[in-house]
């Protein structure tokens, strides 16, 4: 299996390398910016360009590739080489026997293959340090993007600040309770800006256990916008995905005596900081919207186990069970996502499945879909379990990435770009976080 982590002595590259290897960082620092300012730019600054600009990171993907080659660094590992074959024999089987529509079928292979190589890119080419500046800046922004995600709350869906993608004067925003929308940030849709804030409280948390790391001040202000946006977001998915982060945070910090201490310090400020916004009224009146749609979604779910099931685990065991009506070819690739829907002429439909392995194992068919499930879990299994010996080795970064990380490798949904792209983006930061601290010729 391929090594995920480092842990030989380090043998400083050739100088042409490392040249290349800063170029490829850059690279994937321009692909960060996208993946978070994409949907501004498609709303706000040039919404004529919203259909181009929906790719906008596939061709800083061809460049991140072509110039990691070029270096001569190993591109090809145990989970990539076979998505590849899998992929080309979709693609040639969707042509073959299905929707026959190549442009389907590459928009297909494109999801499923062309953005996935970078977790291992990233792995190489990255260290921890590089992971702790990422994590820095997903910090600072976060109380910027809280903000504007107040300002899209309390607007109405005509206001400029709720635009949609390519102007739509209807809003962007997505129903949530009491008259009141989930806001979208500086996304094309509701979703990105969940996932930004499982990220980003992923890092705060992080952070909150090795202050030194970080500007006091700024995490501070980071805590406060990660609560505040429970509510403002009228999300459900994060406000789980908060849970999360905070019990993996609780395990990171048993492991010795400074850990305890900043949990301490974190279990400490935090509920000062909830009973401060508590009592701002706008986040009053999002908490009780929040309240109202968990108690709307529960009726509808069939309680907390129907709204945990269909979040976290909805879709999975039945994309080894369920009968489709497929053949064992599938229906194509590239048949279940929202632009291979538009291609086929029934846009905003969801021609094969809503869920992540369903759809995978609709489009591909069992023979090749199964597969590329089993693909996902092996790494999200060996992500776990290096995670685990890298919290022993007095490393939690990767552990508590993982409270995000797990879920985005495993079940997150590759046929939106914006949530392909931060599943990637966070596997890859996971496996840099495996890195060497710092590389003193690694400078940027």
């Amino acid at each position: 299996m391929y090594a995920l982590s480092h842990h030989t002595p380090y043998v400083s590259p050739p100088a042409r390398v490392l040249a290349t290897d800063r170029f490829t960082r850059r690279m994937i620092y321009l692909y960060i910016f996208f993946l978070l300012f994409e949907g501004a730019l498609r709303k706000w600054v040039v919404p004529g360009l919203a259909a181009p600009l929906l790719l906008v990171r596939d061709p800083i993907m061809l460049l991140i590739i072509g110039s990691y080659w070029s270096a001569g660094r190993r591109f090809f590992n145990a989970y990539t080489l076979p998505l590849l074959v899998l992929g080309l024999l979709s693609f040639l089987l969707s042509l073959a026997f299905a929707h026959g529509n190549i442009y389907i079928a590459l928009f297909g292979f494109r999801t499923l293959f062309l953005h996935f190589p970078l977790i291992f890119i990233m792995g190489n080419v990255l260290t921890r340090e590089d992971v702790e500046r990422i994590g820095r800046y997903l910090v600072y922004i976060l109380p910027f993007i809280t903000l504007l995600n107040g300002l899209q709350f309390y607007s109405p869906q005509t206001a400029w600040v709720n635009r949609g993608v390519g102007g739509d004067a209807e809003g962007s925003g997505f129903s949530g309770a009491m008259g009141y929308f989930r806001a979208s940030g500086t996304f094309s849709f509701t979703a990105g800006l969940t996932t930004f804030y499982g990220l980003a409280a992923a890092f705060v948390f992080y952070f909150l256990g090795a202050m030194e790391r970080i500007n006091k001040l700024w995490l501070l202000i980071g805590v406060a916008a990660m609560l505040a946006a429970i509510p403002l977001s009228i999300s459900r998915g994060y406000f789980f995905q908060f849970l999360l982060c905070g019990f993996f945070f609780v395990l990171a910090s048993l492991r010795n005596a400074k850990s305890v201490r900043n949990l301490l310090i974190g279990l400490a400020v935090t509920p000062v900081l909830m009973l401060v916004l508590i009592n701002v009224p706008a986040v009053q009146t999002a908490v009780e919207v929040l309240v109202t749609r968990f108690e709307l979604a529960a009726k509808s779910e069939g309680g907390l186990e129907g709204t945990l099931g269909d979040r976290f685990l909805g879709g999975l065991l039945t994309a080894f069970t369920s009968d489709q009506g497929v053949p064992w070819y599938g229906a194509g690739l590239g048949l279940g996502t929202n632009v291979g829907a538009s291609l086929y002429g029934k846009a905003n439909e969801f021609l094969v499945a809503e869920e992540e392995w369903k759809r995978v194992a609709g489009e591909m068919g069992p023979f090749l879909g199964i597969p590329v499930i089993l693909l996902r879990i092996a790494l999200g299994a060996q992500m776990s379990l290096l995670s685990i010996q890298s919290l022993f080795r007095d490393n939690a970064l990767p552990f508590i990435l993982l409270s995000f990380g797990l879920l985005q490798v495993l079940q997150a949904s590759w046929s939106s770009p914006t949530t392909l792209g931060f599943s990637v983006l966070t596997g890859g930061l996971i496996v840099a976080s495996f890195n060497d601290f710092s590389r003193p010729d690694y400078a940027t």
